[in-house]
C-alpha cells in the first residue's frame, strides 16, 4: 500500500465532510485557489470517471493513482493538485455518482399514482443498480474493505444507502397518514426487507432484478394496505 493509500486509508467519513468545509469542490475535488490558474472541468471529469471504473475492475485496494492518471490521460501532478490522496479522490468519486443518481428521476407524485403504484415506484428505485449497473460490486467491494477503510463504506451508506431507504420510508408514512397502509405496520422492516431482497436475489441468482419490484409488491403490499383488494 503506497503513503498516500495509507494517509487516506486511516480517514473516516467525518475527515471527508471536514474536507470539503474547508473549501473541498463538491463532487469535484478541491476547488479552484483564488489567483491561479483556473481548473479544467473536462480534466477532473476524466479523472473522477477513471477512478469510477477501476473502483469496479479494480476494487479500492488493487486500483492505483498510476493507472488512473493513465486511464484519464493525466499526469500525477495534474491529480494531486486537486485530491491529496487516493481516499479523497474515491470520496468525491462516490459523491459524483450520488449527485447523478439523485438528479435521475423526479419526486415520487403521492397524487397522481394509485397508493400500490407509489409503493411499487419507491421499491424499484431502491434497487442499487437503478442508475449505475455496476453498483453491486461497488457494495460488495466497500463491506470488503470495512476492516481497513470504514470511511468508505460509511460514505457509502451516508450518501447511498440512507437517502435511498429514505426515499421509500417516507413514502410509505405518506400513505400511511392518508389511510391507505395500517396504522401497525411495521414500516422499517418493510424497507428493510425490499432493500435486502435486491442483494439476495443478485447472491442467488445473478439475475438483473427487473422483477424485483412486482414480487415484492404483490407480496407485501396484501400484509400492509388498508385495503389490499387495491393492489391487484
Amino acid at each position: 500500500m503506497s503513503g498516500d493509500d495509507r494517509a487516506g486509508g486511516a480517514r473516516g467519513a467525518g475527515t471527508a465532510k471536514s474536507d470539503r468545509a474547508s473549501g473541498r469542490g463538491p463532487g469535484g475535488g478541491a476547488a479552484p485557489r483564488s489567483g491561479g490558474r483556473p481548473r479544467d472541468p473536462a480534466i477532473e471529469e476524466a479523472i473522477i470517471q477513471a477512478t469510477r471504473k477501476r473502483l469496479v475492475a479494480d476494487g479500492y485496494s488493487q486500483m492505483t493513482i498510476g493507472d488512473i492518471v493513465a486511464d484519464a490521460g493525466v499526469t500525477r501532478p495534474t491529480l494531486y493538485r486537486r485530491w491529496a490522496n487516493k481516499y479523497d479522490l474515491v470520496v468525491d468519486a462516490l459523491e459524483y455518482g450520488f449527485r447523478a443518481q439523485r438528479e435521475a428521476y423526479p419526486d415520487i407524485d403521492l397524487d397522481e399514482l394509485p397508493a400500490v403504484e407509489a409503493f411499487r415506484e419507491a421499491v424499484r428505485r431502491l434497487d442499487p443498480r437503478y442508475h449505475n449497473r455496476a453498483a453491486m460490486a461497488l457494495h460488495g467491494n466497500f463491506m470488503a474493505e470495512a476492516e481497513r477503510v470504514p470511511g468508505l463504506l460509511e460514505q457509502l451508506r451516508e450518501h447511498g444507502v440512507r437517502p435511498r431507504c429514505g426515499e421509500l420510508l417516507e413514502t410509505l408514512r405518506r400513505l400511511q397518514e392518508r389511510g391507505e397502509v395500517r396504522e401497525d405496520a411495521d414500516l422499517d422492516t418493510v424497507v428493510t426487507l425490499c432493500f435486502g431482497s435486491y442483494f439476495a436475489d443478485y447472491l442467488r441468482t445473478g439475475g438483473s432484478g427487473a422483477d424485483i419490484p412486482d414480487r415484492l409488491v404483490d407480496t407485501l403490499w396484501p400484509t400492509i394496505a388498508t385495503r389490499p383488494a387495491a393492489s391487484g
